[in-house]
């Protein structure tokens, strides 16, 4: 595993050299800082790369062009000479996860002889970064030389070619997705018993709280969902974590029919946190995450216009999504940003057929709702986010599994005063390329907000689409 995160004993293993693929730089500008003591060595050919990708307004480009400037900032007043014998890794003040870089960065200052089996021609970017690493082993002899790419098809052939190659793991939050935080957490038959000691009950404004003690309450998080024995025999959330206990507070019935939001009812325990999660306005950042057909869109947007036309707490819904596409691109679209988002908002149209369903009215009552949330349900580009401050808005972004941790970060930070954020996603269809379960902005969001007292979290686990949807999800 490369980068901060790396669990190798360095003392066991002794100094490493890492050379690093161009990816791994467009991918986190600040790897060069991320080795702790182990040196870096940058073949001629990965700023050749950097080079041809830093032109255009795509993350890739900015990135290319912030690592340029890190590069820039190291070798600022070193002498030629200097240089083969490696410069030291600076600290910078922004990064602090610079602060024990120890090690020295080596830019290649020579040819090295190519020396690659016949069918792997020089003349490939690829091929050239491995015969590089190989010369490189031939050159410091005894020290480790390791490739970071997270080519996979270059680490295979790295492998074959008697070369340690790994993948850059310093932006994974978690070493296995099975381990990332579910929200909701199952209480053992005895817990009343070992944790009723000095247990206080009381309602507030016609809620139910009890403040608990016991070895459980140090494992909770605030917003985590506590369930007991079957679905709705005893559900509650944390809501606050002090030194005197736990307050936890009792959950609200949403599968009632009177409870219904927008005319949606919860259907199973899932999702009925979810929607205590989506109504709560003290809760300012809510992921949910689950498979497709689980209701996560459905539930964010029936929330959000009770709590935008009913409770008029909010000004009016944003929906976002990142637009990578599942197959060939249909090119370019016309019309405004609105219009030209339409095709990749198909989701908010069919849950919004659904929402407005409305059984009086007739075919008018129908098309008179339908404008009157269409014009409260704004569609906006990921593009334009930059800049742009949402205050008292109800802001859904979708399909957030294909953010990286830096679009994530650019989007939570757009909310202003009064602005809850809802984050959708589905880990297991991540069509954004170099981005994982593990690494993904959702999974990056989740991990560190669990903590936050003012975000909750659900990971909805059964599908309510159909039967055929369902099954699907199981035998394909």
């Amino acid at each position: 595993m490369s980068g901060i995160n790396s669990t190798r004993s360095s003392d066991a293993e002794g100094k490493r050299v890492y050379v690093l693929d161009t990816n791994v730089l467009l991918h986190d500008p600040t790897a060069i800082f991320r080795f702790h003591e182990h040196d870096i060595f940058l073949p001629m050919m990965v700023l050749e790369e950097l080079d041809a990708g830093k032109k255009g307004v795509s993350e890739v480009a900015r990135n290319a062009r912030q690592v340029s400037r890190f590069l820039d900032e190291i070798i600022a007043n070193t002498a030629a000479d200097d240089i083969g014998q490696g410069l030291p890794i600076p600290v910078l003040p922004s990064n602090r996860c610079a602060l024990t870089a120890s090690g020295r960065l080596f830019f290649q200052t020579k040819t090295f002889p190519l020396e690659l089996p016949a069918n792997l021609p020089g003349t490939i970017p690829d091929n050239a970064i491995l015969a590089t690493v190989l010369a490189i082993k031939t050159d410091r002899p005894g020290i480790q030389v390791v490739l970071v790419s997270k080519d996979i098809n270059l680490r295979i052939k790295a492998h074959i070619l008697g070369i340690v190659a790994e993948d850059y793991c310093n932006d994974q939050v978690l070493e296995d997705v099975d381990l990332l935080y579910t929200g909701v957490s199952d209480l053992p038959a005895d817990f009343w018993e070992t944790h009723s000691k000095r247990m206080e009950s009381w309602q507030e404004a016609g809620r139910t709280f009890y403040r608990v003690n016991g070895p459980l309450v140090e494992q909770w998080h605030a917003n985590q969902c506590l369930s007991q024995g079957s679905e709705q025999e005893f559900e509650a959330l944390v809501r606050q974590v002090d030194d005197r206990g736990v307050v936890i507070e009792l959950a609200a019935d949403y599968r009632s029919p009177r409870n219904a939001i927008w005319g949606i009812t919860a259907r199973n325990r899932e999702q009925n946190f979810a929607l205590n999660l989506l109504m709560d306005p003290e809760v300012d950042l809510v992921t949910l995450v689950g498979q497709a057909g689980t209701g996560k869109t459905l539930l964010a947007l029936a929330a959000g216009l009770v709590l935008t036309l009913e409770e008029k707490l909010y000004r009016e819904i944003i929906m976002t999504r990142v637009t990578v596409p599942v197959g060939e691109d249909i090119g370019f679209l016309p019309g405004t940003e609105e219009e030209k988002m339409t095709p990749w908002m198909g989701a908010l149209m069919d849950n919004l057929e659904v929402l407005t369903q409305t059984e009086g009215g007739g075919e008018w009552g129908r098309a008179a709702t339908a404008d009157l949330l269409q014009h409260r349900i704004k569609i906006r580009s990921l593009n334009f986010m930059r800049g742009r401050t949402f205050l008292n808005r109800y802001l859904i972004i979708d399909e957030a599994q294909n953010l990286t941790a830096k679009q994530m970060k650019t989007l939570i930070t757009r909310a202003g005063p009064g602005t809850k954020v809802v984050c959708l996603g589905n880990l297991s269809q991540i069509d954004t390329p170099y981005l994982t379960e593990t690494n993904s902005g959702m999974t990056n969001v989740v991990d560190r907000f669990r903590d936050w007292e003012y975000a909750g979290h659900i990971t909805l686990v059964r599908g309510e689409r159909s039967r055929l949807a369902d099954y699907a999800s199981v035998v394909l």
